[in-house]
């Protein structure tokens, strides 16, 4: 995917026109809202510019549709809810000796979200992963070390196309912590993603990684990986420990308030924005912004989103 010209001079402190800003609508809030969400995206074809002329707003595919499925690791995912996200319900290698059998996929599968950290959990299950960490189990190593091969070999297929930038997302943390400590984060982990970033700095590509949850504690191994434009959630890391940490240092993509938006007010949204704008943006770049709209934000607060979007992404022209 190339980036266009605001978000290449964002990400490499040059100086943008604009502040690159977006909006994801879940499948769910247009089966919700259908032609009312429409004309939202009509108004504003800025934000949400390629969702623009939907016909059949129940169309859903992939992990989005109700019902099971597996993927190619054999891990089976759950959706009870269509148009929302789906969760794994049942994992492949739920004994530890059965990681002694691990097989990965044929080649193709690509970087879905969740390749790395979030795999060794969809194949163990969240609870006996957590335990292979704490008991620095070798089987761990192993199931890593099988996990990294592939991925290795996926960016490198992924890498032959010249892109302008590998897109990750691998959810590293939970609402208030890292699931496991920064340590052991730094020890079974941090070298895989090196690994796999420094192969796209190495072509002179950018990496831009998605990652759910609380990350402060490891933002600047982030950076050290390679990371160029990072997205992560402002409710889980905070407004000021993100400055600290990224301000100057990293491109932000930021998710605004998923959490507050279903509650809040339009004035109270455009205040959201602004407040981030003045706080972590500058003339010279290092933020994008970006709002995820799910069936639970009413329709005023959609186009709210819209419009603070709009008005804050010339800030600083």
């Amino acid at each position: 995917m190339p980036l266009d010209d605001d978000r290449s001079k964002a990400m490499r402190y040059d100086y943008p026109e604009f502040i690159p800003v977006s909006a994801w609508i879940l499948p769910a809030a247009w089966m919700k809202y259908r032609e009312a969400l429409e004309a939202i995206v009509r108004r504003h074809p800025l934000i949400i510019g390629d969702q623009r002329d939907r016909r059949d707003y129940d169309a859903v595919s992939d992990t989005y549709v109700a019902g099971q499925s597996v993927d190619e690791w054999g891990c089976v995912w759950s959706n009870i809810s269509a148009g929302c996200g789906s969760y794994v319900s049942g994992h492949p290698y739920p004994d530890r000796a059965m990681i002694s059998r691990l097989t990965p996929p044929a080649p193709g599968f690509g970087l879905p979200h969740g390749f790395m950290f979030l795999r060794l959990i969809y194949l163990r299950g969240y609870e006996e992963a957590m335990i292979d960490f704490a008991e620095d189990a070798p089987e761990l190593q192993q199931m890593i070390d099988i996990v990294l091969a592939y991925n290795v070999g996926e960016t490198t297929r992924l890498l032959r196309e010249d892109p302008d930038m590998l897109w990750c997302g691998d959810d590293l943390g939970i609402q208030i912590a890292l699931p496991i400590s920064p340590e052991q984060w730094r020890r079974y982990l941090k070298p895989c993603y090196a690994k796999l970033y420094g192969m796209a700095r190495a072509i002179g590509a950018g990496v831009n990684m998605h990652t759910d949850g609380h990350i402060i504690p490891i933002i600047a191994d982030l950076i050290e990986c390679g990371v160029t434009v990072l997205n992560p959630q402002i409710r889980a890391n905070g407004l000021d420990a993100l400055t600290r940490e990224c301000k100057g240092k990293v491109c932000l993509n930021l998710d605004l308030d998923r959490q507050m938006f279903p509650f809040c007010t339009p004035a109270e949204i455009d205040a959201h924005v602004r407040e981030v704008v003045e706080t972590l943006g500058a003339r010279e770049g290092g933020l994008w912004l970006t709002a995820e709209i799910g069936p639970d934000i009413p329709l005023e607060n959609i186009e709210a989103i819209c419009v603070a979007l709009e008005t804050y992404r010339g800030y600083y022209r």
